[in-house]
């Protein structure tokens, strides 16, 4: 039937303001996220042509990509990320813009506070000038990254013109295997698309395994959409969203609650709605994974050989050969965080893992949350106990060695086991050869000092 529709369909065809020439859209937004780094040049924008914020109530500020997340109540030293910090926080107090700046309760990676305070819902269309602003699709909504003249855009009338992507669904069925994780199958994907696989699509994320994913690991999996070329990933909510909302600062009170549930409700692909493009996956196919070269598509099962390449440029930069084997390789760093994975959830697995062990003499091991409230109840729980004893280092919250803009860079020629979503040449470091993996491989990676199967160190 004509009329039965994908999830994005349904979200996209509610927020259209007019349709404009070239099959264009002028579409509705219903949140803007903004930080430091790509905010500056939009609000000097509207400084220069004299525009007001149209909506200011829906935009919410944080810094989070240059802020050090070593001694956060001392200035920053870095000159550059002083001035973005401080003229994030100055544009804020001009715009009259909500902050959560450094030294606020609710700070932190601006993928992870807005779920966290239950900003982020199912049905929504949700910006940022970042492109894993994908994350929140994991709620049902349609949220992507922006560029800094269309963040002035939404700024100054809370729309865009867009063109509409195409739709893709990719199904997971089955359940995963023991040490198996949201972060291995995002990643098996990924090596099974490559990163231009999902280039003109919005992605759908549907399957048993799917659906039985905490929302956590849920947003681990839209996060990374983007490296796949995707414009955003999205999962349809259901009983794990609405209680995984319930009851968080920003979520709908007691009087409508009823009422966003029944619209919720509606937020799913129609039996028979047709997609642009399929995929089929089954997850006791899927092994835990990494990374071996310099894009996220070049991921592998964590126990097969490196693959032969036309092109040597990226196992030269790695110093890796065709035909080695990743596991017994030695490393020297592992960080855990990021907007992929410095949730609770992950700092829970990681903490589970590794107590009563310690880290191999010769290795460093960085822990960022990924906001205060993370860190908080990482300390509730004794987390931070059990990261100490391990010999880990615990940071506050920031997007730290994700993507080294700040101080926590790893050295030239040095390899890092990452929780992070890229692992682009001189992304954690001028130099710095980066291994995308889960937190369970990288805390196993940190225990042994080398990369490890992880299924066979489970109890």
């Amino acid at each position: 039937m004509e009329n039965q529709k994908t999830l994005f369909d349904k979200i996209w065809d509610a927020h259209i303001v007019k349709e404009v020439p070239g099959e264009r859209h002028v579409l509705y937004i219903d949140r803007h996220f903004i930080h430091e780094v790509t905010s500056p040049q939009a609000f000097a924008g509207l400084v220069e042509r004299g525009l007001p914020l149209y909506r200011k109530e829906k935009i919410i500020a944080t810094a989070d990509h240059n802020i050090p997340t070593k001694n956060q109540h001392l200035p920053i030293t870095e000159p550059l990320s002083r001035k973005q910090v401080d003229t994030l926080t100055q544009n804020c107090l001009n715009f009259d813009i909500p902050l959560y700046g450094m030294g606020h309760d609710k700070q932190g990676i601006v993928h992870v506070i807005g779920p966290e305070q239950g900003i982020t819902k199912p049905g929504m269309t949700i910006v940022c000038g970042d492109s894993h602003t994908s994350t929140h699709g994991a709620f049902g909504s349609i949220a992507f990254g922006i560029g800094t003249s269309q963040v002035e855009q939404v700024m100054a009338s809370q729309s865009l013109i867009l063109d509409k992507p195409k739709t893709m669904r990719i199904t997971v069925d089955g359940q995963l295997g023991d040490g198996v994780t949201a972060k291995d199958v995002i990643l098996y994907i990924i090596s099974k698309l490559t990163t231009s696989g999902g280039t003109g699509y919005f992605v759908e994320y549907a399957g048993e395994a799917i659906r039985s994913l905490s929302m956590e690991a849920r947003m681990t999996i839209c996060n990374m959409s983007i490296e796949m070329g995707a414009r955003g990933g999205m999962i349809a909510p259901d009983d794990i969203t609405y209680t995984y909302i319930n009851g968080r600062e920003h979520a709908p009170s007691e009087e409508v609650w009823d009422e966003a549930i029944a619209y919720w409700s509606t937020l799913y692909s129609d039996e028979g709605a047709q997609f642009d493009k399929e995929y089929q996956y089954q997850a006791e196919e899927i092994p835990p994974m990494i990374t071996f070269g310099t894009n996220p598509g070049m991921g592998i099962p964590i126990n097969a050989k490196v693959p032969e390449l036309k092109d040597d440029k990226a196992l030269n930069y790695m110093g890796l050969k065709s035909g080695e084997y990743l596991v017994g390789k030695k490393v020297q760093h592992v960080f855990i965080g990021s907007c992929t994975n410095a949730r609770i959830e992950d700092l829970r697995e990681v903490a589970n893992f590794v107590k009563g062990k310690h880290r191999a003499a010769d290795i460093k091991v960085m822990i960022v949350p990924g906001s205060k409230a993370v860190e908080s109840q990482a300390r509730a729980e004794g987390l931070d106990k059990v990261f100490v004893s391990a010999g880990f280092e615990l940071r506050s919250p920031g997007c730290s060695a994700c993507l080294g803009m700040n101080e926590d860079k790893i050295p030239s020629g040095e390899y890092c086991v990452s929780t992070s979503n890229r692992n682009f040449e001189g992304r954690q470091g001028q130099g710095a050869r980066t291994l995308l993996a889960s937190p369970l491989t990288a805390a196993a990676t940190a225990i042994y000092g080398k990369i490890v199967d992880v299924r066979k160190y489970l109890n």
